[in-house]
């Protein structure tokens, strides 16, 4: 039998009851739960954890990370070798944990070979879902070559290849959509408007045609995946919402016809205000080109409004962060910027509850009900009231578990 510990004395935040509630006790056996229970749970073989009245809740998830993007100027990448990439990787990984993040779900850039470190012990981090490379065509947010660089360099040295395909036509996008989930994607990343980090291409122009959207489409499903698009405008995004793209990366821009569609279709927004105000920040001393700041300030300005928007007609809103380079360190104040238009529970069920749906897995991921994965989190007071407990780096969590393993556990 695996290894079981029995949680008392706590306060729990369950996001689907929507407030803490006190009585209860938690078994885990292994990677799972086993009783969620407000009556005592015998288990004599089980180490018992003492939670002194702190929160108990799930582990977080955080529906939009870049593992392996470790510069802010993501074209500097291209002077890396892959191996230094891995390496950034592993410690921005770790660092996801230390924060309460259990489950991330990268959105370009992190392979098979990332994910399996961490799954046999070898990279410390969150459980990880990946697309592989992100796709998108020449010249769009996914080509960050420089404009004298027309191909054929060698590319053993180049921290680049990790991080996005450059796929033109109905053909090379089903080939490269094909090719992601052959080297083990769980959803196919997509490029369907300009963005903030990519230098040439204008923020409201719109990439792949109808005919390469369907393709990457087809074979997501075809395959028992799906298809996320990066989107800021509303045009992409109805495009997005039309041609059966499952979740909406940003969107920053949406307006209210495009949330109906998106309603309409039981679309996902996976919103990430936090990277916008970091840039704004603190990118231009990492590199960050003054044409990148520029759209990056349209795109601030309607982040509170998409929120809002989504609010409006229904659409769930998951938890995302997108932070590149050393901006990374802000993955948490996400929580604090959302307060603004969003109340507590709803944004800790963003990243809890709706990132399990859209990652397919509800009912395993964002609970702590019975037959969930043993992810949870102990925090030193109560954050529906003060969701800065969960910034700082996880100073205020107490313990910190991912599959029954306790990463952290100041508790005992």
């Amino acid at each position: 039998m695996s290894q079981q510990i029995l949680f008392r004395n706590f306060e729990l935040l369950e996001p689907s009851f929507g407030e803490l509630r006190g009585g209860y006790q938690l078994l885990v056996e292994g990677d799972t739960v086993r009783e969620l229970s407000e009556r005592p749970i015998k288990a004599s073989e089980a180490t018992v954890i003492d939670c002194g009245k702190r929160t108990l809740m799930p582990g977080l998830i955080d529906c939009h990370v870049h593992a392996i993007h470790s510069e802010v100027n993501v074209r500097f990448m291209e002077m890396l070798p892959m191996t230094l990439v891995t390496a950034r990787a592993a410690t921005r990984l770790r660092a996801m944990l230390n924060r309460g993040f259990t489950t991330v779900r990268d959105t370009g850039g992190a392979d098979w070979g990332i994910k399996t470190a961490i799954e046999t012990g070898h990279i410390v981090g969150p459980r990880l879902y990946i697309a592989g490379q992100s796709i998108g065509p020449t010249g769009g947010h996914s080509d960050s070559r420089r404009r004298t660089n027309r191909g054929g360099e060698c590319v053993c040295c180049n921290g680049l290849q990790f991080k996005s395909a450059i796929a033109d036509g109905v053909d090379e996008v089903r080939k490269s959509a094909r090719e992601q989930m052959r080297q083990g994607a769980d959803h196919v990343k997509i490029m369907m408007s300009g963005g903030v980090a990519s230098p040439y291409d204008p923020l409201d122009s719109l990439q792949f045609s109808d005919g390469e959207v369907s393709a990457a489409v087809e074979e997501a499903t075809a395959f028992g995946r799906y298809v996320c698009a990066h989107a800021y405008s509303a045009e992409a995004i109805t495009r997005a919402a039309r041609l059966g793209v499952r979740t909406i990366e940003h969107g920053n821009l949406i307006d209210d016809a495009s949330a109906k569609l998106m309603a309409e279709k039981a679309m996902f927004l996976v919103a990430n205000l936090v990277t916008y105000y970091a840039m704004k920040d603190r990118a231009k001393q990492f590199g960050m080109i003054d044409e990148s700041l520029a759209k990056n300030e349209i795109v601030l300005q309607g982040g509170l409004k998409s929120l809002e928007i989504c609010k409006r007609h229904g659409i769930p809103v998951a938890y995302g962060s997108d932070l590149l380079g050393e901006l990374h360190w802000d993955q948490s104040k996400e929580f604090t910027i959302r307060q603004q238009v969003v109340s507590p529970i709803e944004i800790i069920r963003s990243a809890t509850m709706i990132g399990a749906e859209v990652l397919r897995m509800p009912g395993k991921l964002g609970t702590l009900q019975p037959g969930a994965f043993s992810d949870a989190i102990v925090v030193d007071g109560n954050p529906l009231k003060d969701l800065a407990l969960l910034g700082d780096q996880g100073k205020h969590l107490s313990l910190i578990m991912k599959a029954g393993i306790l990463h952290k556990n100041r508790l005992n």
